[in-house]
């Protein structure tokens, strides 16, 4: 068991792999490059659960995220592994400012377990090895922070707090440029940023989606200030308007003890003993919100592709509506609106998009006081027709008789 990263002492520091929680339970599998039928049908089977949980095979019948780029805002994605191969992952920017080589061990461990469940794509004709989310869809790589184990941890950890909040914007920013349509966030930020924020309403406007894991803090919002010492469990991006936060549950549905529970929490996912693959090509069980965070990110990547027109607003809207809570329709700060359903989203998102604003029925006047009733009459009334015009045309008589008779008398006198 390897232990998750370190919690940074200074207020605002970014928590590398934030959203990762108890992770790393190696599963019964041989490294992917000498990965034989029994070891990755194991890994294939042990993702079962995850999706039956969010009707992930049914969405599979009309699309697995093919035209879709899923931006991994991370510690890097190592695309040399098996269930990445092929040109699936895109190399973005390093934005940490450190030399780490992308051939150390302990570069991008984190960000490959990401990339892995939302877009992996096994191997041996795709029947063993881990299936994500979003089979058919690219992952762009974009490297904002190192893990725990990264040689310059230490040198990043010691930056100013605006450098690295600069460092996020920055790959926020680079995602949209370069064509991503989902922007997966599992990090976290213990304080908000100015420059953080007009990235992310940057990328909202472009169409961007925007998913981030609500953190490990294992508190909640409606524990505070009820005899717990604790301050609520916020965390950046996932607090930022227009960013989808994901809290985690177990494989029996319940919230994972270690999420974060606050109103920025939307809807939940699968988010302990998650398979993934790491950079080492062995196969692991993963811990936390982060994963959850990007099971989501290829739920909104199914959506994209089917609809590619589709809003941020329209995507959130088909996920919450269609998420499972007990009851339907409640709310909770562990688990938002509920566990997304991909099946059910993509259903919603094709009556969201088929939906047209109708004309009103009503006067518009109604819309106003009491309507037409209410407009008081005028404070006089106008003059016009009747004695008015005869008024005239005796005043025009008038003045053109004067008129004639003073012209008769001049011609007189001059005679």
């Amino acid at each position: 068991m390897l232990t998750p990263p370190e919690k940074p002492k200074a207020l605002g520091r970014v928590l590398a792999g934030a959203g990762l929680a108890l992770v790393l339970a190696v599963l019964p599998a041989l490294p992917a490059a000498a990965a034989v039928a029994a070891p990755g049908d194991a890994t294939r089977q042990s993702q079962q659960w995850v999706f039956d949980m969010m009707d992930v095979g049914a969405a599979w019948q009309v699309t697995e995220g093919a035209g879709v780029t899923v931006a991994v805002i991370d510690s890097g994605v190592y695309p040399d592994i098996s269930d990445l191969s092929g040109g699936t992952v895109i190399q973005g920017p390093n934005l940490t400012g450190l030399a780490t080589s992308e051939a150390n061990p302990n570069w991008g461990q984190h960000g490959t377990w990401m990339a892995s469940i939302i877009a992996g794509h096994g191997h041996n004709g795709g029947y063993d090895g881990i299936m994500g989310i979003a089979p058919q869809a690219k992952i762009l790589s974009i490297r904002v922070i190192p893990d725990k184990g990264d040689p310059g941890y230490r040198k990043y950890n010691q930056e100013p707090e605006e450098t690295i909040q600069d460092e996020l914007a920055t790959g926020i920013r680079t995602a949209v440029k370069d064509g991503a349509q989902v922007i997966s966030m599992s990090i976290g930020y213990s304080a908000p940023s100015g420059v953080v924020r007009a990235a992310i309403d940057y990328a909202h406007s472009r169409g961007a989606v925007l998913v981030a894991s609500s953190g490990n803090s294992g508190n909640n919002d409606t524990q505070h200030g009820a005899g717990n010492p604790d301050i609520a469990p916020v965390s950046f991006p996932a607090e930022y308007p227009g960013v989808l936060s994901v809290g985690a549950v177990t494989s029996q549905g319940v919230p994972a003890t270690f999420s974060s529970g606050n109103l920025s929490v939307r809807i939940a996912a699968p988010g302990k003993g998650i398979p993934a693959e790491g950079r080492d090509g062995l196969y692991y069980t993963v811990d936390g919100t982060s994963p959850a965070c990007a099971l989501v990110a290829g739920v909104a990547a199914l959506l994209k592709a089917r609809y590619p027109g589709i809003s941020p607003a329209q995507v959130t809207e088909a996920l919450t509506a269609t998420a499972q809570q007990t009851p339907s329709g409640s709310y909770s700060v562990l688990t938002g609106f509920g566990i997304v359903d991909a099946d059910a989203a993509l259903l919603k998102a094709g009556q969201l998009l088929q939906a047209k604003a109708q004309g009103s029925l009503i006067a518009a006047t109604t819309h106003f006081g009491d309507g037409s009733s209410a407009v008081p009459p005028a404070p006089v009334t106008p003059r016009g027709g009747g004695w008015l015009d005869v008024f005239i045309a005796l005043l025009a008589a008038a003045a053109a008789a004067a008129t004639f008779g003073g012209y008769r008398l001049y011609k007189t006198r001059r005679s």
